[in-house]
């Protein structure tokens, strides 16, 4: 079996008739103007020696030097075995707190955007494990379904934002609830769910949802975005990035948000997970590829795939030594070639 790497090289080949051409017109030139100097005869008594075939044979030889030279840049692979590889890991899901306390911005820029920081650089060092996205305000929405496609996950996370759920609050059970219909391998040994938020304003009894999640094998961990110290932060509405006004509540007061740490902590010890602060990204990310590293990971497909190996080293020797060869030869006919007369060279 072949396989080409760079084939868009073959086009230099189209070179090679338009060299052709140039020779001929070359030769042709160089003829006829020998003609006006003098006549063949008396040319071939002034240089005895010149050979018309070392002329067309040094052509011969740059051509497969050339040809050689594409193909080195081509590369060839040869497929010498086939090998099984297994693809291994944890399917993922993360469900972001989109509601309008993580526009708060005691944490730089603001908790969404730390938050969204966070889930992609944990992206960033997953390997065979599969993601998926859920996006929760006062209820839940799917966002990505599981993938193994993460430039696409980081895209469909980007864009997330506050205005995408209409209704205000956390409804933490409600996002629990739909990360349980994005697990469809039934054979997968882990199911993990990492809640990101600050864990403000949420809505009803979410322990008992949590156990139940477990039931169904789903671990779920939590990650704290924001400050649970002080008064708390204001939440300011933008418009473009311009400041237009600070949230109130119904008494026209503004409305101070902080992290709720005890909530996330009672969310993960009900299924049996962790709670994690997100507020430094290096140890969020450590502490992610910890848990997943403990896990058992499950096989979710197994492919065989021909092993190909480089072969352009041969055709660079190839080239080189066409290229030695055409300095060798010379426009001049060889004494041993003379005499065995093969292109019917001497006088009859």
């Amino acid at each position: 079996m072949i396989q080409w790497e760079e084939m868009t090289y073959f086009y230099l080949l189209g070179v090679i008739p338009v060299l052709l051409v140039l020779l001929l017109g070359v030769l042709y030139w160089r003829k006829r103007t020998q003609r006006r100097f003098a006549n063949q005869a008396l040319l071939d008594r002034l240089s005895p020696e010149r050979s018309s075939i070392k002329t067309w044979l040094k052509a011969l030889v740059l051509g497969l030097a050339f040809v050689s030279l594409v193909l080195a840049l081509v590369n060839p692979k040869i497929g010498t075995e086939l090998k099984t590889i297994k693809r291994e890991g944890v399917d993922l899901v993360f469900a972001l707190d989109v509601s309008k306390s993580m526009l708060a911005e005691d944490i730089a820029p603001n908790r969404l955007e730390k938050a969204k920081k966070l889930i992609s650089e944990v992206i960033n060092t997953l390997g065979g494990d599969r993601v998926g996205i859920i996006g929760y305000a006062g209820s839940a929405f799917p966002q990505l379904p599981i993938t193994t496609d993460f430039g696409s996950a980081k895209m469909f996370l980007y864009n997330m934002n506050t205005d995408m759920v209409s209704s205000q609050g956390t409804a933490i059970n409600e996002a629990i609830n739909l990360s349980q219909t994005y697990y469809n391998d039934e054979d997968q040994i882990n199911r993990v769910l990492f809640i990101v938020s600050d864990g403000e304003d949420h809505v009803g009894e979410v322990a008992e949802v949590a156990r139940e999640a477990a039931r169904q094998g789903i671990t779920i961990y939590t990650i704290g975005v924001g400050q649970d110290d002080g008064e708390g932060a204001w939440i300011p509405i933008k418009r473009e990035g311009v400041l237009i006004r600070y949230k109130r509540d119904e008494n026209g007061d503004r409305v101070r948000t902080k992290l709720n740490e005890q909530t996330l902590k009672d969310i993960a010890e009900a299924s049996g997970g962790a709670y994690l602060n997100g507020n430094n990204t290096a140890d969020l990310v450590d502490g992610v590829n910890e848990i997943l590293n403990n896990l058992d990971k499950s096989t979710f497909d197994a492919q065989q795939v021909a092993d190909f190996k480089d072969q352009f080293q041969w055709f660079l020797a190839a080239a080189v030594f066409f290229l030695l060869l055409d300095i060798l030869f010379l426009e001049r006919k060889t004494a041993w070639l003379r005499g065995l007369n093969l292109f019917n060279e001497k006088d009859t």
